[in-house]
């Protein structure tokens, strides 16, 4: 059990009823509170949660329609994100509770002041490195509008400049990060067909690419929801035409590609975790068709090559710069 959800449990008396779980683990919280739902935007935790208990959770960048007396929120690490996640439920719960709990190490006592636009916030609780804490909604916001809080940039290319729309809680919220920036300058000769960026945050990548090989078929997949509803918005504001995914890694991803493109992600949270970048380089080949190729880049300190050369093929270091290198495998 997520020490989140122990702490909720340590004060189960208060979550009975029509309660919304927003951001919940996937544990066995929804099986402690049979009358709770929840809301999931991790594509990989909604499959899970879905599988144990069918209908309860729904996976998306709102909140369930479905009416609820209180809702907890578990943070995120956005604080941004945060705001809006906290303002779309007190929006739905004039006079009703609204709890948020996370870890002391995520800046869960930080955090807690933004609940003080809809009242006194109190902490109920301290235990297993976490914290709980409530707010009674004595002044419920408007309901937030998501899209009014992206941030749009421009980015400059040869072939004319590109709009980027990033909404809270995604990768590089509002920039263009070192690594993306070094794998865009290294984009010539993929094969022709089926490309996919992998890990896509707000869909730089998949427009260059679609936007520089208009003929092949783009894909972009992420496990985040914010993350898809960026990419889709992104290739709107540049007249692009792309399919966008939610999906828990590369397994979510189509077979018979071109190519594979990647900025993969090893943050999660305030933990460190490497496996959705090291299934990739596991299962990569299993998606490519013959001839097709990984092309990532990851920090330099990460020791990527020996997989990549285990599981796919002889690894070419394509460029360095800035503590990342560009990798290409080809499958055989």
């Amino acid at each position: 059990m997520d020490p989140r959800s122990e702490v909720l449990l340590r004060q189960a008396e208060l979550f009975g009823g029509q309660l919304l779980l927003a951001g919940l683990p996937a544990d066995d919280l929804l099986g402690q509170l049979p009358e709770a739902r929840g809301w999931s935007w991790h594509a990989g935790d909604q499959a899970r949660l879905e599988a144990r208990f069918a209908g309860r959770c729904r996976f998306g960048v709102a909140p369930p329609e479905e009416a609820f007396r209180a809702a907890v929120l578990f943070l995120p690490k956005s604080r941004e994100l945060t705001g809006y996640l906290l303002t779309a439920l007190a929006a739905r719960l004039p006079g009703g509770e609204l709890f948020l709990v996370g870890e002391k190490r995520a800046g869960i006592e930080r955090a807690a002041k933004q609940l003080q636009p809809f009242g006194q916030p109190r902490k109920l609780d301290s235990a297993r490195h976490c914290q709980l804490w409530q707010v009674r909604i004595d002044q419920a916001p408007a309901t937030p509008d998501l899209e009014a809080l992206a941030r749009t940039y421009e980015l400059p290319l040869e072939d004319g400049p590109l709009q980027v729309v990033s909404l809270p809680g995604v990768f590089a919220h509002g920039r263009l990060d070192r690594g993306t920036a070094l794998l865009l300058e290294h984009l010539e000769h993929l094969p022709a067909g089926h490309l996919l960026d992998f890990g896509c945050g707000a869909g730089v990548l998949g427009a260059v690419l679609k936007r520089r090989y208009p003929d092949s078929q783009v894909t972009l997949l992420d496990v985040d929801a914010f993350a898809v509803a960026s990419s889709r918005l992104t290739l709107a504001a540049n007249g692009l035409d792309a399919e966008v995914l939610g999906g828990d890694g590369i397994a979510a991803a189509p077979g018979g590609l071109a190519a594979i493109l990647s900025n993969p992600p090893f943050h999660e949270g305030v933990h460190t975790h490497y496996q959705a970048s090291e299934d990739l380089l596991r299962q990569a080949a299993s998606h490519l068709r013959a001839g097709g190729e990984l092309r990532l880049v990851a920090n330099s300190f990460l020791k990527y090559p020996p997989l990549i050369e285990q599981h796919l093929g002889p690894c070419q270091t394509l460029a360095e710069g800035n503590g990342f290198r560009i990798y290409r495998a080809r499958k055989a």
